[in-house]
């Protein structure tokens, strides 16, 4: 097993404005479940890929290990890398493809067969192993790239969005197995999604990257809780955080007609006369004073919790700001009714509204 180190690594594509991927600073430890989440075109996809040595570092150094292999080829990294297209060999069986890499490298077929067999158990495919990949359903296959690659037994896995061409049903299955799998081999592993359900769910840490520049890593619990700044917040979370303009004012902001207290320290940290003020769905509540008005445009029922979507009534500052709140799923309003809804205090969160970082 192994740690990884990120340190300044950046990679910039000739002729574009900026880089991929900006000076990322990153330590993963030995045997972690690590989840670089963001959305389309963010550097998640690139950052792995030179990890794997499949991408330039055009500045800083990756590491494996005490190994510096900024320089080295995919083969000497010692990686195993499993891709969105499953990659398999279509006119080898199942037990074929999963040994193919230890058939090139020279193993006995003695050792080629346990290994084989082994991974095989652990996968549930023991049944599979003389049929051939258009035999088996996109699931299975997905099974099948991931004991190819722990045959080989690396230091390091590489996962890029693996479940992206599976349905909603089979991705939340699947999910469950990579992620127990991986703490039972307990390899360093290094997985890429947009799916931020996908990464909350499965990593022991989630690191949030935009525009090639790393947001915040942490805990999903932490990321959740404590977001660094606005990008975090409005990213993590679904539904999103809420995130409503508000000035200043004597006694906190004022949101909807309602002041919300701030403490001076918040204040004095502000650096313009509004702030950006954060609230999930979970953390409004129904009020029949000191609330904010909501018209609902739409009611979204989901069995076991409900939503309402709307936006703020008053006129100021978060006029026509959307709000998303979770009511209860028995008793939903109707559209066009209008909601007082108060934000719990303790569960508010406060971001500058010129740079986007939290003030508390």
């Amino acid at each position: 097993m192994a740690t990884i180190t990120y340190d300044k690594a950046s990679r910039r594509y000739p002729g574009a404005d900026r880089p991929a991927v900006d000076a990322l600073d990153l330590k993963i430890e030995d045997g972690e479940f690590l989840v670089l989440v963001g959305p389309s075109g963010c550097g998640k996809s690139t950052s792995l890929r030179m990890l794997a040595g499949l991408e330039d570092v055009d500045e800083g150094s990756v590491w494996i290990g005490d190994r510096d292999v900024t320089q080295l080829p995919p083969r000497s990294r010692d990686i195993a890398m499993v891709f969105q297209n499953y990659a398999l060999y279509p006119h080898m069986t199942v037990a074929q493809n999963m040994g193919f890499a230890l058939k090139i490298a020279g193993k006995p077929k003695h050792e080629i067969k346990e290994r084989v067999a082994q991974a095989a158990k652990l996968l549930d495919l023991e049944d599979y192993l003389d049929r051939k990949p258009k035999a088996l359903s996109g699931g299975q296959r997905q099974r099948v790239a991931m004991g190819r690659a722990i045959v080989r037994e690396p230091r390091v896995f590489l996962m890029d969005e693996p479940l992206s061409n599976l349905d909603a049903k089979l991705r939340v299955s699947t999910r469950t197995q990579i992620a127990a799998l991986q703490r039972r081999l307990g390899v360093t592993t290094v997985y890429v999604t947009h799916d931020q359900i996908e990464a909350m769910t499965m990593g022991d840490r989630v690191a949030v990257l935009k525009d090639g520049v790393l947001q915040q890593c942490d805990t999903p619990r932490a990321l959740y809780d404590r977001p660094e700044n606005v990008f975090v917040a409005g990213f993590i979370g679904s539904p999103a955080m809420n995130l409503a303009p508000a000035r200043l004012t004597e006694g906190g902001a004022t949101l909807g007609g309602l002041t919300v207290p701030l403490s001076r320290d918040i204040v004095a940290a502000a650096d313009s006369g509004e702030v950006t003020l954060g609230f999930r769905p979970e953390s409004l509540e129904l009020s029949d004073d000191g609330g904010v008005d909501v018209k609902v445009d739409l009611v979204e029922e989901l069995g076991s919790d409900a939503y309402v979507y709307g936006k703020v009534a008053a006129d100021d500052a978060a006029v026509g700001s959307s709000i998303v709140a979770r009511v209860d799923p028995r008793h939903t309003p109707a559209m066009g009714d209008t909601l007082r809804l108060r934000i719990r205090p303790e569960e508010l969160h406060v971001f500058s509204a010129t740079s986007g970082l939290r003030l508390g």
